[in-house]
């Protein structure tokens, strides 16, 4: 299989709020989420040959949960050389009360 970078992996707002209900239910008090600038997302999805991002989870050494994103080629490699992500604003402490499913 192969990535065109039109995959579709939109959900309706009940799916997305069910989903992150169920995590905040398993794992309360947990960073419900991080927030990461367009630019940033930008930048990785311009890269030559890159179709979509992925998105890992990571921890630090103090054990605080994070997320690393790359682009990703079509023949579904991560693209190692190019410019990666982190640093996101963790939510909380960052976000309103308008978050998804607050």
């Amino acid at each position: 299989m192969s990535y065109t970078g039109y995959e579709d992996h939109s959900i309706t707002l009940q799916d997305a709020a069910d989903l992150t209900s169920n995590y905040r239910t398993s794992h309360p008090g947990a960073i419900k989420g991080f927030y990461y600038s367009k630019q940033a997302i930008t930048a990785i999805l311009n890269q030559t040959d890159c179709v979509g991002i992925r998105i890992y989870y990571g921890e630090d050494d103090l054990g605080v949960s994070k997320l690393v994103i790359a682009g990703v080629k079509a023949d579904e490699d991560d693209m190692e050389t190019g410019l990666l992500a982190e640093f996101g604003n963790p939510c909380p402490p960052h976000g309103s009360a308008n978050s998804l499913n607050s």
